[in-house]
């Protein structure tokens, strides 16, 4: 690998990062309670998971410069992956029973606070 490529890409996990934390600042302030970060499995990885009562959100960040092109980065391959790395996380919560699952995204846009979208996917039931 190139010295180009490795900053391009260290240049680009930082700014995941600093993406993720600002998301998760968001949602805390919307009285979430943030239980994961980069919660990986075999089957996938989610970005954030989130909690505020019986309500669990698992959570896509996209950091993109408009809130089209954000939207538009969730493909069905990526629903799928997100779905079933969900799936894992809560079989091994103790009250998965009564909790209800949502499929958000925090769209981080340059210079402007982090955009939270509600039900941005359904997942399969």
């Amino acid at each position: 690998m190139q010295v180009a490529d490795r900053r391009h890409r260290r240049r680009a996990y930082r700014h995941g990062r600093r993406s993720e934390w600002l998301a998760a600042l968001a949602l805390l302030l919307k009285g979430f309670r943030v239980l994961a970060r980069r919660y990986r499995t075999p089957l996938g990885e989610i970005d954030l998971i989130a909690r505020r009562g019986d309500l669990v959100v698992i959570v896509e960040v996209k950091a993109r410069a408009t809130l089209t092109e954000a939207m538009q980065a969730i493909a069905r391959p990526s629903e799928r992956r997100i779905e079933r790395a969900a799936d894992i996380w809560l079989s091994r919560q103790p009250d998965h029973a009564r909790l209800s699952v949502r499929f958000d995204m925090v769209a981080v846009l340059p210079w402007r606070w982090p955009v939270h979208v509600e039900n941005v996917f359904y997942g399969m039931d």
